[in-house]
């Protein structure tokens, strides 16, 4: 006689809304990779607040959302410009809502060799993708710790790990966004504090398909994936925390 097989135990079933009432924060929010993870964070249950730079951006992405049934809201903010990431987490402090964690994964690049970049264009892709990080985990650590706990993501690349050339400035703040992430993890974690890295191999979003329109898109992955790999970090019990996660196209041209 057949017979069903016996259901799994409880712990490893996971709640459709693995994530509900919880708020998080993600920079770079209007488009490609950072309005997926607004789009898989909302589906798990999390409230988002979209922040970016370009307001129409970070509104449409917003209103998207909560035309769906999602908790969304825009935020504008320059992660580069201290003065804008306090207004932004003063605004944050004024809705009055916890807030579970912060995605910083807002960043630019330039693709020139290194004696052709002049010095503010340097300059600029190092305040956006690391400096911001900086000032965004400065501004929200004082929060979690008094919430007694959080969790700060920070999307590395595989430009973290290897190096090509002409992305030099890239380079540099991809290492030294990983590095940061690491030693926030040990900084972090008595107080409660998760700190992740996600190591994320090419998308096909507007990040590459706007510089190199002839590039290979069979060679990429599609950002919900690395999306995904957010929420799993984000959804591990409170006695785990993943600090490194990579995830790569399995055509990855940038690693073996």
């Amino acid at each position: 006689m057949q017979t069903s097989p016996p259901p799994r135990p409880a712990a490893y079933t996971e709640s459709a809304m693995p994530l509900q009432d919880r708020t998080y924060l993600v920079s770079g929010a209007g488009r490609g990779l950072g309005a997926a993870i607004c789009r898989t964070l909302s589906a798990a249950g999390a409230a988002v607040i979209v922040a970016d730079i370009d307001d129409k951006l970070a509104r449409d992405s917003a209103g998207g959302l909560a035309e769906a049934g999602a908790q969304a809201w825009p935020l504008h903010l320059d992660v580069s410009d201290p003065a804008s990431v306090h207004a932004a987490f003063e605004a944050v402090r004024a809705r009055g809502a916890r807030l579970d964690g912060i995605v910083n994964n807002a960043a630019i690049d330039i693709t020139l060799p290194v004696d052709e970049v002049d010095a503010e264009t340097w300059r600029k892709v190092l305040m956006v993708n690391l400096y911001g990080p900086y000032l965004m985990t400065h501004a929200a650590v004082p929060l979690l710790k008094a919430q007694g706990g959080g969790h700060i993501v920070n999307i590395a690349s595989t430009a973290s790990k290897r190096a090509w050339p002409n992305a030099s400035a890239y380079h540099a703040t991809k290492w030294g966004l990983l590095g940061f992430s690491h030693a926030l993890h040990a900084e972090l974690r008595p107080h409660g504090i998760k700190v992740s890295a996600i190591v994320a191999g090419g998308m096909r979003t507007p990040f590459l398909l706007d510089r190199f329109p002839d590039i290979d898109q069979g060679n990429l992955q599609d950002p919900a994936n690395v999306a995904n790999a957010v929420r799993f970090v984000l959804t591990q019990p409170d006695e785990t925390v993943i600090p490194e996660v990579m995830v790569l196209p399995m055509k990855e041209t940038s690693w073996p």
